[in-house]
């Protein structure tokens, strides 16, 4: 589900959504934990059948921790609660991806969006009550007080406005919309069919403003906007033989940190 929110531009492929700005200097300053010359956040979106069967498995076998987005409503979130609390006993985080996912139906590409869950048609205090619901969701599963969000769609806006300054204050960081990032320290891929030599690309060429590199899966060897296990694992190979150059961690994890030093800035 691509993300429009006026930051992502497509730039490799027609299977990637990238972002892509201006470069301020002060992010020159900034140091990640062990020396790394960038952050990496995978994140895996919708609560998908291919995240816990799939991906979960291989990120353990190369140890690398990720975040997943889950949509509350999904049936794969009741169906299989044991299996989320693996994954968070494991590490990764669960985020927040709302109950219901609505998304805007009035952009281009959004045919697919049920009138009755039309975000155009919905407030910012309705989507706030939304998501802190789907909150108490997730503290009901991993037991955790801190997240951070995913907007559906990357869609913020609401019929009386952006809903995302209502719901800042619940989150250590929402993808996309971070306040506190200098210009150019985030890009973001949405793969779809890509391979893993184009995953690896993506980072090597994104890193190079030291900043942090979201790619933001859906499924993965299966389910919708779909990569290949083999080019996921791929990908996980290389950033599990290149510990000193990237620091792959969840995006709370990285977050957190960024916060820590912008901060006291």
């Amino acid at each position: 589900m691509r993300m429009n929110n006026g930051r992502i531009i497509s730039l490799i492929s027609t299977f990637f959504i990238l972002g892509c700005f201006s470069f301020n200097a002060t992010a020159q300053e900034f140091g990640w934990p062990n020396g790394q010359k960038a952050a990496v956040s995978l994140s895996y979106d919708d609560a998908l059948n291919t995240h816990l069967d799939n991906v979960v498995p291989a990120l353990n076998k190369y140890g690398v921790k990720a975040s997943f987005y889950l949509m509350l409503a999904s049936p794969v979130v009741g169906e299989r609660l044991d299996d989320w609390r693996a994954v968070a006993a494991a590490g990764h985080e669960l985020g927040n991806h709302t109950i219901y996912h609505a998304c805007s139906k009035s952009l281009p590409g959004t045919d697919w969006v049920l009138p009755y869950n039309n975000i155009d048609k919905r407030v910012v205090q309705q989507m706030r009550e939304e998501i802190v619901i789907a909150n108490m969701f997730l503290k009901a599963i991993d037991g955790k007080e801190r997240r951070t969000m995913a907007p559906p769609c990357g869609h913020t806006k609401t019929l009386d406005g952006n809903y995302v300054p209502a719901v800042a204050d619940l989150f250590v960081a929402i993808k996309g919309n971070e306040t506190n990032l200098p210009n150019g320290f985030s890009a973001y891929a949405l793969p779809d069919g890509n391979t893993g030599k184009e995953l690896i690309e993506f980072v090597e060429k994104s890193s190079k403003n030291g900043g942090v590199v979201n790619i933001i899966f859906h499924g993965v060897g299966g389910d919708h906007l779909s990569v290949s296990t083999k080019a996921h694992e791929e990908l996980l190979a290389y950033l599990a033989n290149n510990k000193d150059k990237y620091w792959a961690d969840s995006y709370i994890n990285i977050m957190s940190h960024a916060n820590e030093f912008y901060k006291k800035q």
